[in-house]
């Protein structure tokens, strides 16, 4: 099974039984970023994690299978269309090169990794609008020179 149809297995089950990202990490003790990450294929899951999420979905082990498979990390390279994914985009278009010399400048000539890194979304109940918190937490890494 590859990953797209296990995505699809994982969506369809996730929406039949009426979950929400949020409740299935809770329920299974993980990280409700981590988890949706991997069932959308993007991250693979330890065999512990992979069979946990089958069984709570009722799934069979081919989806379990898919979950362990190391993914292949590539995405359309067009502009993103989708408005919220569109707006991430936009703020990276925008202030990419801000954060890199902001980062650079406390850190040093290197980059954050995306590897040993953690994701939180929060929400901030507003009076003008309810705000979205993303933190990004990764690892710095340093260029080495030789």
């Amino acid at each position: 099974m590859d990953k797209v149809t296990m995505t699809e297995q994982i969506i369809a089950a996730k929406l039949e039984k009426g979950l929400t990202w949020e409740k299935i990490g809770k329920d299974l003790g993980m990280s409700p970023v981590w988890l949706t990450s991997a069932c959308l294929g993007m991250n693979s899951a330890p065999a512990e994690k992979a069979e946990a999420i089958t069984e709570y979905l009722g799934l069979g082990a081919e989806v379990c299978t898919a979950l362990k498979a190391y993914p292949t990390k590539i995405w359309d390279q067009a502009v993103p269309t989708d408005p919220l994914v569109y707006r991430l985009y936009e703020v990276i278009g925008v202030y990419g090169e801000t954060l890199k010399e902001v980062i650079q400048e406390k850190f040093g000539d290197g980059i954050m990794s995306a590897i040993d890194f953690s994701m939180e979304v929060d929400k901030i109940e507003d009076p003008k609008g309810d705000r979205v918190l993303l933190t990004l937490n990764g690892k710095f890494l340093p260029y080495k020179s030789w």
